[in-house]
């Protein structure tokens, strides 16, 4: 997600390294850099010109404080600039009381019925929501399967009538529906369509006006670029939506459309798809981004993933047995199926600021979790449960077993031998003081 433009971004930003002030010259220099930057992720020209004006003016009519250097303060103007450029405030999805009717548009293929799963799952997990899911694609083989598959998988019950040819009908007769049977949220999913073939936007007008939704949300593909935001400005036209939601960003390492689309559309990015799980969803935070894209990474999101996957329960346990020196094989395994309900690793360690940058050009998926899983499970019940039993004939068992190496069993042991200590460290108040009393500025 943006990797290209942040690594642009932070070689733009090196022309003012080192200088004593900001000057025309030097300033000038640097956002011509930030414009083609902008330009390459695939941003709108006008939009990338425009900004660059703007921040150019902003940073010239400051002074420097002695503490920031020149540098540090372009950063911080353009990273309020892209704040402002994506949305400045985050936009809140509009949850009425009693009843919320949510209409889900977007061009084909654009990953809307998988978005609608994903919302649903949302709500009802985060928001103590029942969702109803209604199916108003009549066109596309197989989608009422697609929505029914991913209704059974997140536990939300689908309404269809597959015989019906009048997606207006099915979707006021879901609403009724909903009603009837204590549903209080309605997410209705429509056909794909194409901003050119009236007769499929005439029919989605006729549904937005039957149903008279809480709220209409433009389904976005990131990967389709300019086109997609220039499709955009059209369906606003004729639906007047109240947010878009950009599928696929993880994927596009560009990421122009959530940079241009706010410009073109004036109305806001609400969600972002972030992979392919139900879970792969998150609320648009423009600030947040925005310290992501200058690889200042993004603690609070990375924070509040982890209370989500957070089992209050298991960490009391956990902790009682850390301090009793008996964590074992068994509570690394679920530690790590912890980290692996919080996302891909890549964009997790995304979050982290200067990780990102590290991270550039490394495709990191579950393989290495999958190896650990495998040697884990090739432990017998006494060895997981008690760690020092795995002597050398032992790991050279466990390694034919799992189909790995001897270098592979010793280099996970190694890594479970640093997580207990760094745990046990941790649970160790006299031991953590010693220890950040030696690191420079934290000691008396």
């Amino acid at each position: 997600m943006f990797e290209n433009l942040s690594g642009k971004l932070e070689r733009a930003f090196k022309v003012l390294k080192g200088q004593g002030q900001i000057t025309e010259i030097n300033v000038a220099e640097t956002l011509k850099e930030v414009r083609k930057a902008l330009i390459d992720a695939d941003v709108n020209y006008k939009i990338a010109k425009e900004f660059a004006v703007s921040v150019k003016e902003k940073a010239l009519g400051q002074n420097v404080l002695t503490a920031v250097s020149p540098g540090q303060l372009l950063v911080k103007i353009t990273n309020d600039h892209l704040t402002t450029l994506m949305g400045g405030d985050t936009a809140e999805l509009n949850i009425e009381k009693g009843h919320t009717v949510i209409l889900v548009a977007g061009l084909q293929g654009s990953g809307k019925t998988t978005f609608t799963g994903k919302l649903a799952h949302m709500l009802k997990q985060k928001k103590g929501k029942k969702p109803l899911l209604v199916a108003c694609d009549i066109y596309r083989p197989a989608a009422i399967d697609q929505l029914e598959a991913l209704g059974e998988q997140i536990g939300v019950e689908v309404f269809s009538e597959r015989e019906s040819k009048d997606a207006v009908s099915i979707a006021k007769n879901g609403i009724s529906h909903a009603k009837s049977n204590g549903y209080d949220v309605i997410i209705v999913d429509t056909a794909g369509r194409l901003a050119v073939d009236e007769q499929m936007m005439q029919e989605i007008t006729n549904i937005k006006n039957a149903i008279n939704p809480s709220e209409t949300l433009f389904v976005v593909d990131s990967m389709t670029g300019q086109d997609a935001v220039n499709t955009a400005k059209e369906f606003n036209d004729r639906l007047d939506f109240e947010g878009v939601v950009l599928t696929k960003l993880d994927g596009d390492a560009r990421g122009g459309v959530a940079l241009s689309i706010k410009s073109i559309v004036n109305k806001p990015i609400k969600f972002i798809g972030t992979g392919e799980k139900m879970e792969a969803l998150d609320v648009f935070h423009p600030s947040r981004m925005a310290d992501r894209i200058l690889g200042m990474g993004d603690v609070v999101s990375l924070v509040e993933r982890a209370q989500e996957n957070f089992d209050e329960e298991e960490a009391r346990k956990l902790t009682k047995k850390i301090a009793k020196n008996q964590f074992n094989f068994d509570d690394f395994l679920t530690q790590i199926n912890q980290i692996k309900k919080m996302g891909n690793l890549k964009d997790l360690a995304g979050m982290i600021p200067g990780m990102g940058k590290m991270m550039k050009g490394v495709d990191v998926g579950d393989e290495p979790f999958k190896v650990i899983e495998a040697i884990i499970g090739s432990m017998t019940k006494e060895e997981r449960e008690n760690p020092h039993l795995v002597n050398g004939s032992r790991r050279k068992r466990i390694a034919e077993g799992s189909g790995n190496n001897i270098q592979e069993v010793n280099k996970m042991i190694k890594q479970f031998d640093d997580m207990r200590k760094m745990m046990k460290m941790m649970g160790d108040k006299k031991q953590m003081a010693n220890m950040m009393s030696k690191i420079p500025g934290m000691g008396k």
